[in-house]
């Protein structure tokens, strides 16, 4: 059977790790990634790191009226990826309070350590009619103990 991790990258202690690879569609006319395409990669593996741990998006809706919402977000570009350059989108929770979640997200170039891009953002939970609610707390718990590899 093949290895589950991955469609949905993996837990490496308390960070979540989704490869990603670039692709022409990425790229602008200078042949790197088109900046907005680092948020499209950020989104895939928050959405990937939710599933891991038992939260995917339509589970949420279905059994707990729960989304999610970019409330802020906060990118440093500090170096460009290219065309079929194999990415590494490192996502961490970095807080959980009331109807916000709070993570980084690195986009790195393994196996070097520097990102590529940086990201903080902040996540508000939403209900069906779009007001604010809680995070579930069996996401909480899910967040606080997230699977090993």
């Amino acid at each position: 059977m093949a290895d589950r991790r991955a469609g949905m990258g993996w837990m490496d202690g308390g960070v979540h790790c989704f490869p990603i690879r670039v692709y022409y569609e990425d790229t602008d006319a200078q042949g790197m990634v088109y900046h907005a395409n680092y948020l499209r990669f950020a989104e895939r593996a928050r959405t990937e790191m939710l599933r891991l741990v038992g939260a995917a998006h339509q589970r949420l809706i279905d059994r707990h009226d729960a989304g999610f919402s970019v409330r802020r977000l906060t990118a440093a570009y500090h170096a460009p990826a290219r065309l079929d350059d194999l990415l590494e989108v490192r996502s961490e929770v970095t807080a959980t309070r009331g109807a916000v979640l709070s993570l980084n997200q690195d986009i790195l170039r393994p196996p070097a350590p520097t990102p590529l891009v940086a990201m903080t953002l902040d996540l508000a939970c939403l209900n069906a009619q779009g007001r604010p609610r809680r995070l579930p707390p069996f996401l909480l718990q899910a967040l606080d103990a997230p699977p090993s590899p």
